[in-house]
Formats: structure tokens, C-alpha cells, sequence
């Protein structure tokens, strides 16, 4: 498993990069399982809430990354969202059939209208936990 540090983005322009909220118990949950699937090694994950400075490198603000999950592919490309994850599903097994399925039966409408709703219910639940709220979509 590949845990990127502060830096190291100048020789990782061939490498994905996730970016994931790990202090959102859901979240942390979901990279701990894909970090555990053949394939993870090969991408560079980052902790957006303890690493300030690769966020700066990589040019996203704090908040524009706790808006929405963010995947770079290999080619330095950024997908959000749902894009973010089929990306994310196709390079790790056994998930890379998971990313053929949806894409193959154009179910990415379905999964957009399901994130957004975890994006809505997250924020919420942030408020109410005392955090700092933001606005969702």
C-alpha cells in the first residue's frame, strides 16, 4: 500500500492519486477495504484532513476536496464524484468488473443521484456533530 508523503508529487505524474476524508468514519472505512484489494499499490492515497501540503501541490483547496471524492488517474486526469470511484473500482480487483457493469449499462445517473444523497446526509450529519458545515449541492 502506497501512503503518499509531503513532496513526493514530482515523481508520481504515472501514479494515481485518491484523496479521502480520513476523518469521515464511512469514508475511512470504504479506502481501508479497497487499500486491502490487489491493485492498491499501485495508487498514492491521501489523507485530505492531515495533509495540507500535498493538497497544496496538488492545487485543490481543503474544501474543494471535502466537497466531493477526488481521483487522479495515471494520466494526471481528475474525476469527482462518481466518476472518482468507477475510475477508482477500475483499477483494483475484484472491482474492475463492478467499474465494466456500470458503465457498460449506463448506470452512472443512479449512482450520481445515491452519492448525492450520502453528500447531503454527510453534511448534515457534520452539522450536527458540531463540525464546521458546509454546503452541499
Amino acid at each position: 500500500m502506497s501512503t503518499m508523503k509531503t513532496g513526493e508529487f514530482e515523481n508520481m505524474n504515472n501514479q494515481a492519486v485518491v484523496l479521502y476524508d480520513g476523518a469521515c468514519p464511512v469514508c475511512s472505512r470504504e479506502i481501508a477495504h479497497y487499500r486491502r484489494r490487489k491493485g492498491s499499490e499501485r495508487i498514492n492515497w491521501v489523507d485530505i484532513r492531515t495533509d495540507a501540503k500535498s493538497l497544496e501541490q496538488l492545487q485543490i483547496s481543503p474544501q474543494d476536496a471535502l466537497a466531493v471524492f477526488h481521483v487522479r488517474d495515471h494520466d494526471g486526469h481528475w474525476h469527482t464524484g462518481t466518476s472518482a470511484f468507477i475510475y477508482l473500482w477500475s483499477q483494483i480487483r475484484p472491482y474492475q468488473f463492478l467499474a465494466t457493469i456500470v458503465t457498460r449499462l449506463r448506470l452512472t445517473p443512479l449512482l450520481d443521484w445515491g452519492y448525492d444523497k450520502f453528500l447531503k446526509w454527510r453534511a448534515w450529519h457534520e452539522c450536527r456533530n458540531g463540525n464546521v458545515c458546509r454546503k452541499q449541492g
